[in-house]
């Protein structure tokens, strides 16, 4: 699961698919340039258009992961998201309008929401609709697009997997109109012996440039978990073995193979720095790409190879702090990353990954009841009653309560 790089996704998609998009694709609703306000319930601080629904999803389900049970306002956001054939767009200002023909939906927003819901329970009927809506834009060679109706590509066709097999599908069962199942969708995008350099053997693209489908990490992390049949929650491994280098062909037929083929690229391509790196836009030189390479680390644990993306986890707890501060997806991510190799996520490399997503969105259930105990106590001294009379009457204990009180609420603040 990749963390949105907000409007670079949807300007991607654009620009690949060129022709073939809808007239939405060019001007999403809201516009960027009239940024929308932040809905209450929703977390993060950052303009949601492009990746309201993804950040949303991800802070939802790292929360429910590590048993902190959201606020319900959170989870009312996000249900109230989706649109009336199940689909969801990245935001919806408007949540109270209905969907139409401008409206953009978002494949990949849609099956994190799914994933996000299904692990929070109680949301079977939002769940098998968001499903039916996936399906019914599956494109004819297996696939699917960041954007229906424009052609696939290696990682929406990943996420669109993963969700399907969270919601209980059988992603060799799901099939378009023309036969092709989601599986054969999927691994048209591996690359296999034909792949120069040699090294790329057993990636996935994202998408076919030029005639040419270079390795993304991106879509081969991705990849990895639909392989398995997985979707971004991945619990540890009972064995854990080293990753093996792709073996020619990558995967043929197989999604597990496929996976597994996957994982041994990644594993190869860590060795190098301890971590991904990318070409941002503007700069001459890679930098250090930590969204894909925690993406990576839980890639290869989902495939029973932590101790293979060891090192990497070891560089994301020293390295990961400034790149996920108040954003919800990528603590989230990080999160996740934390739970699928056994890691403390409330002590990753000095950072309360936990304690930093919640004070980016509504305060979660159990804080809350809390924070209003505390403030009946303080209006009708019931708390202050009951302790006097176990500590006994005296200025002494009496000042000890109201020390101990201003401490809690001090901490209910933070």
């Amino acid at each position: 699961m990749n963390v949105r790089r907000s409007a670079a996704a949807l300007a991607a998609s654009a620009v690949l698919c060129a022709g073939a998009a809808p007239a939405a694709l060019a001007a999403p609703s809201p516009s960027a340039s009239a940024a929308p306000v932040v809905p209450s319930g929703l977390f993060g601080k950052k303009d949601p258009t492009y990746d309201g629904v993804w950040r949303q999803s991800f802070a939802l389900l790292a929360q429910r992961t590590v048993g902190v049970k959201p606020a319900p306002q959170a989870v009312d956001w996000l249900v109230g998201q989706q649109c009336a054939n199940g689909g969801f767009a990245s935001f919806r200002a408007d949540a109270g309008a209905a969907c139409d023909t401008a409206t953009v939906f978002d494949t990949n927003a849609t099956s994190v929401a799914v994933q996000a819901l299904k692990a929070l329970g109680g949301h079977d009927a939002a769940v098998k609709k968001a499903v039916d809506w996936l399906k019914s834009v599956q494109n004819e060679d297996g696939g699917w697009a960041f954007v229906p109706g424009t052609p696939s590509e290696g990682n929406s066709t990943s996420i669109v997997i993963s969700a399907l097999a969270v919601a209980g599908e059988k992603p060799a069962e799901v099939r378009s109109k023309a036969g092709k199942s989601a599986y054969e969708g999927l691994l048209a995008f591996q690359l296999g012996c034909a792949a120069e350099p040699a090294a790329d053997r057993g990636a996935f693209g994202y998408q076919s440039a030029d005639g040419k489908l270079p390795a993304n990490a991106d879509a081969t992390a991705a990849a990895v978990l639909a392989g398995l049949g997985k979707g971004a929650v991945v619990e540890p491994a009972a064995t854990d073995t080293p990753a093996a280098p792709p073996a020619c062909p990558a995967g043929a037929a197989d999604p597990v193979a496929a996976a597994q083929g996957a994982a041994g690229y990644l594993a190869e391509a860590l060795k190098k720095d301890g971590h991904l790196t990318a070409v941002t836009p503007g700069a001459d030189q890679p930098t250090a790409d930590t969204g894909n390479t925690a993406d990576a680390v839980i890639a290869l644990a989902a495939a029973g190879h932590k101790q293979s993306a060891a090192g990497a986890l070891e560089w994301l707890k020293a390295n990961s702090a400034d790149w996920s501060k108040g954003s919800p997806a990528a603590l989230g991510t990080l999160i996740l990353t934390a739970h699928a190799t056994g890691a403390d996520p409330r002590s990753f490399g000095g950072t309360d990954l936990v304690s930093a997503l919640n004070a980016t969105g509504p305060a979660p259930q159990a804080a809350q009841a809390e924070s209003k105990d505390e403030k009946k106590k303080d209006e009708d001294g019931s708390g202050s009653q009951n302790i006097w009379w176990i500590v006994g009457a005296g200025a002494a204990a009496g000042m000890g309560i109201g020390i101990m009180l201003s401490g809690r609420r001090k901490k209910n603040q933070l």
